[in-house]
């Protein structure tokens, strides 16, 4: 110890500067190196305010399946609190103007039912989004500090965010987004567009019964698609989007025909794309359990066992390129659109 004193003593001020900055360097190498190793944070998000998709159970169980296997994240979740929303009362047909005594009697005594139905209806309603309110506070500006990306898994209808703007800005400040299927079924109806619409790249309009189609990979070298062949052919609930741009987006998987009338048109399947320095992944595959599951036996299988396998590829794929651990493969990455 004497002597390293002593060696140190020795030295002039410019080589004592150069030991410490080396000592940082290292320091810090060991510290990126430790960071390279430690496995990022994502938030499953499944809560619905709208329609509630059946599979959601099944793909955050697969979800976890994939962090698990790849090693490279582990999940956290947000799911939809216990209960169902009851169905809205159905008002009374209005009263025939010829009605008489008795269909006026009668018609009263519907409305004083339905009046207080609604009452209880909507006291359930605000008390219910005071669940979901609870179960979504884990997108709390806060609490993304805690995380690299967010998966929306089958989310739909106005999702009562913490604060929607700051979740869009954290995305746009160079975090992963991976939308799910519904996801485009989520802010969904405004004019103009809902910024968060505009984040994912498109909102879902509508779509015809379940069909098998042929879908085309448009990129073999994206991480999302270098698994698949050419054309992969799923059966399926096939979105049409509203508010699609092809130039603003790097499409992943599409069609090149209608996929119930079999018009010729280009119909987008998945897609990524960057949002100011984040990255957003969307795929419209997710409807099915038998898409989600290879072992999946509850119900005929329309999917065999090696397109759920793709599928589950296809996702693990999205959701690393979302978080920065994959490149895209071809090439400098696609601007897309930015932050708004």
């Amino acid at each position: 110890m004497v002597f390293m004193r002593m060696t140190l003593l020795k030295l002039t001020g410019l080589q004592v500067a150069a030991v410490v900055l080396l000592c940082s360097g290292l320091q810090l190498l060991a510290q990126t190196e430790m960071k390279k190793d430690t496995p990022k944070r994502v938030l499953v998000v499944s809560v619905t305010a709208s329609f509630r998709h059946s599979a959601i159970p099944v793909g955050d169980r697969i979800l976890e399946e994939l962090a698990a296997r790849s090693g490279a994240f582990i999940l956290d979740y947000a799911q939809q609190p216990p209960g169902e929303m009851p169905a809205e009362p159905r008002k009374p047909a209005d009263l025939k103007p010829d009605a008489d005594q008795a269909a006026k009697d009668a018609h009263a005594v519907a409305m004083a039912r339905y009046d207080e139905e609604m009452a209880n209806f909507r006291s359930f309603q605000a008390a219910r989004q005071m669940e979901l309110k609870a179960a979504l506070q884990k997108l709390s500006p806060e609490n993304l500090k805690r995380y690299d990306a967010v998966i929306f898994n089958n989310t739909s209808g106005e999702l009562p965010l913490p604060d929607k703007a700051a979740f869009l800005k954290w995305i746009e400040d160079g975090h992963g987004f991976v939308g799910i299927h519904a996801a485009t079924d989520t802010f969904r109806g405004h004019k103009p567009l809902d910024p968060y619409i505009q984040m994912v790249g498109a909102e879902f309009a509508s779509h015809g019964p379940q069909v098998e189609v042929e879908i085309i990979n448009h990129e073999p070298a994206h991480p999302a698609c270098r698994h698949l062949p050419k054309t992969l052919r799923v059966y399926e609930e096939i979105y049409l989007f509203n508010g699609f741009e092809r130039d603003k987006v790097q499409c992943l998987l599409g069609l090149d025909k209608h996929p119930n009338t079999k018009q010729p048109g280009y119909y987008p399947i998945a897609w990524c794309k960057q949002y100011g320095k984040g990255r957003v992944f969307y795929t419209s595959l997710g409807h099915r359990e038998d898409l989600w599951d290879p072992q999946w036996q509850q119900g005929k299988r329309m999917n065999a066992p090696v397109v759920a396998e793709a599928f589950q590829k296809h996702l693990l794929g999205g959701i690393l390129w979302a978080l920065g651990l994959e490149p895209s493969g071809t090439g400098p990455e696609k601007a897309g659109t930015g932050g708004q």
